[in-house]
């Protein structure tokens, strides 16, 4: 066996989403619960295949981040992984959404910093074993910290 790091890239102003699923539906499954949470959300889907044709199956709304999907599913190559890269809105608004299809296994991250999918790769295939989202703390959080978090989240909307 061989781990591999693969690095996703990430558009500039976007986040990713990497999770697992089990069904050639997933593709359209997913962009049923983004559009019909957050319709305005510009973003694309891509969903590895682990059998039969074993395809990158591709959704979305905006063909700019259907490309980034595709190509951060050809390069994680694990069967039954999706990729979401996703603009104007957050992972936040549509994760409880993703989480509730009924054939998504799990996620792995959901992210706009750089982040890595460790991949083992294996005779029969590769798979995805975690990732690396983003570097390792540097401290603990003090004052300046706190009022910094609680001025960037009323910043973008979710505080008050």
């Amino acid at each position: 066996m061989e781990l591999k790091p693969v690095r996703l890239e990430i558009p500039e102003g976007a986040n990713i989403i990497l999770g697992q699923s089990h069904f050639v539906k997933t593709v359209e499954d997913i962009y049923e619960a983004i559009v019909n949470t957050v319709p305005q959300m510009k973003f694309g889907v891509a969903f590895n295949e682990a059998s039969g044709a074993c395809l990158i199956r591709v959704e979305g709304n905006d063909e700019a981040m259907k490309a980034a999907a595709v190509s951060n599913a050809a390069a994680v190559g694990a069967g039954h992984c999706f990729v979401v890269v996703m603009k104007e809105g957050f992972p936040i608004n549509v994760l409880s959404r993703i989480r509730d299809v009924p054939e998504v296994v799990g996620i792995y991250c959901a992210t706009a910093n750089p982040v890595e999918a460790i991949v083992a790769v294996t005779e029969q295939g590769r798979g995805i074993l975690g990732v690396i989202d983003g570097a390792a703390p540097k401290g603990v959080e003090d004052g300046a910290g706190r009022e910094w978090r609680h001025g960037f989240l009323r910043k973008i909307g979710y505080k008050r």
